[in-house]
């Protein structure tokens, strides 16, 4: 057991050593990067110490060569803890934290600032006013106006930076043919769907021109059906095109048909015999079709009895 605690503490020795390490706290500015230059450091030291002196809140900008494998929040975390940034009592301490080498940075908060200078607002300082300066490279300029910016927000003086506005989409161009604005769906989506909308009215449609009898029924009832069915695959205008053209091919298509011939026997013989044979269907008066079997009118039938030749006749 003894090997295994040494184990574990050279383990954790080890870690420790790794870990970056926590700068003296040498003054307001502590550049160990070594990214500003000497007048950025004299202009930042002066404006946070006027705040200070102003308000009693404490900021303090470090800039770190590497933060050694560790997260930016944990390391400011740690960095804020050890220097004890703020007055006691008041936690109003603001870090700002910059590690070039991972290209990562942080505002780091006390707690009695956080109902001032929010998540929100020191989120919008580093990715509006700090990240665009550091990504042209200008990190003197990032960290001044980052630190501006906060001192800003702290005061009331400026709001923090809004978000910028996202770029306008592009206007789409506008067509002259809107046959298919409608509900946003694939190709795939429209040929499936359509192939089942249109096959169940087509064919009703279908059966309603070559139809005698009920054609003329199956008209008005699918009246509805073109008018919103349609929508769903071509939009609001497809469907429009769509309704004005059943609503006037239709009849004229059944003007046509009910002059041919095989119509007209049809018809004939739906009155006479009860049904009739169209291109393999079989019709019935009740408007009902079948592939081979027959049946009469008004759904009536034998019951399958014969005559002895009884009965009676007259005449007049």
């Amino acid at each position: 057991m003894s090997r295994i605690a040494l184990f574990l503490c050279a383990c954790l020795a080890a870690c420790a050593a790794l870990a970056a390490d926590v700068p003296y706290l040498s003054g307001r500015v502590v550049d160990n990067a070594e990214i500003l230059n000497a007048e950025t450091k004299r202009n930042l030291t002066a404006r946070l110490k006027a705040h200070e002196q102003e308000t009693s809140n404490q900021i303090a900008v470090l800039t770190v060569r590497s933060l050694e494998g560790e997260s930016v929040e944990s390391y400011a975390e740690q960095v804020f803890n050890t220097w004890k940034l703020g007055r006691k009592g008041k936690d109003n301490g603001v870090l700002v934290l910059v590690a070039p080498s991972e290209r990562r940075m942080r505002i780091e908060v006390g707690y009695g600032l956080e109902g001032t200078l929010t998540d929100v607002a020191a989120s919008r300082i580093v990715r509006n006013v700090m990240t665009p300066r550091f990504k042209e490279g200008h990190f003197d300029a990032g960290i001044e106006q980052g630190v501006a910016a906060v001192i800003g927000q702290l005061t009331g003086a400026a709001e923090a930076p809004a978000d910028a506005p996202a770029e306008p989409a592009p206007a789409r161009a506008e067509k002259s043919d809107t046959f298919f604005e409608g509900p946003d769906l694939s190709l795939t989506e429209r040929i499936l769907i359509g192939a089942f909308i249109f096959g169940i009215i087509g064919l009703f449609t279908v059966l309603g021109v070559l139809t005698p009898g009920m054609g003329w029924f199956l008209y008005f009832f699918l009246i509805p059906f073109w008018a919103m069915f349609p929508i769903v695959v071509v939009g609001t205008t497809g469907a429009l095109y769509l309704f004005g053209t059943y609503l006037v091919v239709f009849p004229i298509a059944k003007l046509i048909v009910s002059r041919q011939p095989w119509y007209e026997k049809a018809k004939q013989d739906i009155k006479t015999k009860g049904t009739a044979q169209i291109g393999g269907f079989t019709l019935t008066s009740g408007g009902g079709s079948s592939g081979s079997s027959r049946s009469s009118g008004g759904g009536f039938s034998g019951g399958g009895g014969r005559s002895g030749g009884g009965g009676a006749s007259g005449s007049w």
